[in-house]
């Protein structure tokens, strides 16, 4: 298990290596000045002996490649340079909203799983009724529509029309001010987050555990003259799950895109919210940043997938 964690590390630097050319390359032609946007004076000229300063000061006067060489260096250490918006590390900055962005994904993916596991497993067990129909019909609904429309209405309905939950997130830990207003400040951005996650898990445990019901196994275990009960929570769900994980881990890497929208949309100061700030002011260390960050948290939940499809399935071995 631990040479297989080993080798999957190693096997994402090169794809680290890649994605952070990448985003250094783009950010490197994006149009705009540097110098200007460190000095906050893009309507105002500036001097050749300031200019020279400043380019010195922050390495824009080598060539591409060595810049690129000495970022990945210091990515390497932690140092993901200093924004140009507010002269601080970019490191720490990511890092003092990453936890809130944490906490409101694990929300949303928990409020997923409540909505989906039931209805999905009801879909299958009740196969071709009207709770099948109207589990399928909720699911492709969930799936086609967007998740900032949606965050939207929950808004306005729940906040602006009925007043009964705050439009921006005062509060993102329970500690601040305990489980009721943190309860409260979280449930419309997870809400909003879960709606798609939630329609496209309960379509995938409804089509997987209809497989499942059908094998050999479970029909032999109903044979025994087990509970159905038993039947369906003892054998047939966990097998069921191996593809559900699957699409569990890659719904976890791309809510930090959706993350980006809904914070903006409801104020809640995680990194998806810092990002659309960084690219309004064109804070080009601080885009790099969080999206070498995102990449690398995307690539941690894939490993932490393969490693959880050993522990639901003793027939996968990782080596």
């Amino acid at each position: 298990m631990w040479t297989y964690i080993l080798r999957r590390i190693l096997q994402a630097i090169p794809t680290l290596l890649v994605i952070s050319f990448l985003i250094f390359s783009l950010l490197y032609l994006t149009p705009g000045d540097p110098v200007e946007l460190i000095m906050g004076t893009e309507d105002q000229a500036i001097s050749p002996e300031q200019r020279a300063f400043i380019e010195a000061e922050w390495g824009l006067d080598k060539p591409f490649v060595v810049r690129y060489l000495n970022f990945v260096l210091k990515a390497a250490t932690g140092d993901l340079g200093t924004s140009y918006a507010t002269n601080k590390p970019v490191f720490s900055s990511i890092m003092e909203r990453y936890p809130a962005t944490l906490r409101l994904a694990g929300c949303a993916m928990i409020l997923a799983l409540l909505i989906s596991l039931p209805l999905g497993i009801l879909a299958a067990i009740k196969h071709n009724s009207f709770v099948d129909s109207m589990a399928t019909a909720l699911a492709t609904v969930g799936v086609s529509l967007p998740k900032f429309w949606f965050g939207l209405i929950l808004l306005i309905f729940f906040s602006l029309k009925l007043n009964w939950l705050p439009s921006t997130a005062t509060v993102t830990t329970v500690s601040e001010a305990g489980i009721w207003p943190f309860f409260k400040a979280v449930i419309m951005p997870a809400s909003s987050l879960a709606l798609g996650m939630a329609a496209t898990q309960t379509r995938m445990i409804r089509s997987s555990m209809l497989d499942v019901l059908n094998q050999d196994y479970v029909r032999y275990a109903r044979s025994k003259g087990l509970k159905e009960k038993a039947v369906i929570y003892g054998h047939a769900l966990k097998n069921a799950l191996i593809p559900v994980i699957t699409v569990i881990g890659g719904e976890i890497g791309g809510m930090m895109g959706g993350a980006v929208v809904t914070e903006s949309i409801f104020s809640w100061p995680g990194i998806g919210r810092l990002a659309v700030n960084s690219i309004s002011k064109r804070d080009y260390p601080m885009i790099q940043g969080i999206t070498l960050i995102m990449c690398i948290s995307y690539m941690f939940v894939n490993l932490m997938i393969d490693v959880i499809y050993a522990w639901v399935d003793p027939r996968i071995r990782l080596e």
